[in-house]
């Protein structure tokens, strides 16, 4: 993992730049090929925001059947990334290492473009509102500067067991 510190220079304010690669990922989400759906994670400020990246691939098990000759990404496994992301977020957080994110619900989900193979994801989540064990972050995909998909999601962190 490495860390840099950057300057936003419209506001001054530093926050760290954090790269963890998929190793590193699936030390803290218990999800495994073919179901993680997060390559890198590029940014982590505090535990406010993460920007994590999905490369898609023709490879991928879901374009066999969605949809043969027009291959799309389903919609669920969009969420799922955003998901996993505000995963890898959350359970960074001291104290939530033997923890897992549950998710509780998905609010004003949109679907705004189709992601494609050969499409890079800028994979986005700002938590929005900490009470307890309840979290709830704001999620969007961008591929090319484009949103592609958004969606509020709520979680509750539970004890592995």
């Amino acid at each position: 993992m490495s860390d840099d510190l950057e300057i936003n220079q419209k506001t001054g304010t530093s926050s760290k730049s954090v790269r963890l690669e998929s190793r590193e990922i699936q030390r803290i989400l218990p999800h495994r090929y073919p179901f993680l759906l997060i390559d890198r994670v590029i940014e982590m400020e505090g535990y406010q925001r993460a920007v994590g990246i999905k490369n898609v691939t023709m490879n991928e098990p879901y374009f066999q059947g969605h949809f043969p000759g027009m291959p799309v990404m389903p919609g669920v496994l969009q969420v799922e990334a955003m998901a996993q992301l505000a995963g890898v977020l959350l359970l960074s957080r001291s104290g939530n290492e033997n923890k897992l994110a549950v998710l509780l619900s998905i609010d004003e989900a949109k679907f705004r473009r189709s992601i494609i193979p050969g499409d890079q994801l800028r994979i986005e989540v700002d938590t929005i509102k900490i009470k307890a064990r309840i979290v709830q972050v704001a999620a969007k995909i961008t591929v090319n500067g484009e949103v592609a998909s958004e969606a509020n999601i709520k979680f509750m962190l539970v004890d592995k067991d």
